[in-house]
């Protein structure tokens, strides 16, 4: 019994530190994005490997730890608004991620969104090949030529 309770903790253990690893390439892309630019959920987890999963990218950017330096008032839903969970902590007034985002050039339209083909980050240095296995969203940000045919 006691054997099996500890197999039991070690799995448990293994799970998180997979959920960590996993986490923390997500807030490396997100620290990337440079001021004045914006990502989107969908992006952000194509670029660290797991196409097709924009929640899991919103999951790690909630629980990311507090002090940390990661921008995660760059990333945005793929209509280009602010996502609706975003908390408002600015009294009803506004909300803090889209002042944040102002305070850095980025501009929103009179329905509150930001214009992505103008605001969208566009990371350099990836091939057409390592885009493709991260998906749509960030092979249509390569060039024409870099991307094969």
């Amino acid at each position: 019994m006691t054997k099996r309770r500890s197999r039991a903790a070690s799995e448990s253990r293994d799970t998180t530190a997979g959920a960590s690893a996993l986490y923390r390439s997500i807030w490396q892309v997100v620290a990337r994005i440079p001021r004045g630019r914006v990502a989107t959920y969908g992006q952000i987890a194509a670029l660290a490997g797991r196409p097709g999963q924009p929640r899991l990218a919103g999951y790690a950017l909630r629980c990311s730890p507090d002090g940390a330096n990661i921008p995660w008032h760059r990333v945005v839903n793929a209509l280009g608004r602010i996502s609706a969970r975003a908390p408002s902590l600015l009294g009803g007034e506004g909300n803090l991620q889209r002042t944040l985002l102002e305070e850095e050039g980025v501009r929103f339209d009179a329905a509150g969104r930001i214009d992505l083909a103008r605001y969208r980050w566009r990371p350099r240095g990836r091939s057409a090949s390592e885009a493709k296995r991260a998906g749509p969203a960030v092979a249509r940000d390569l060039p024409r030529r870099g991307r094969s045919r």
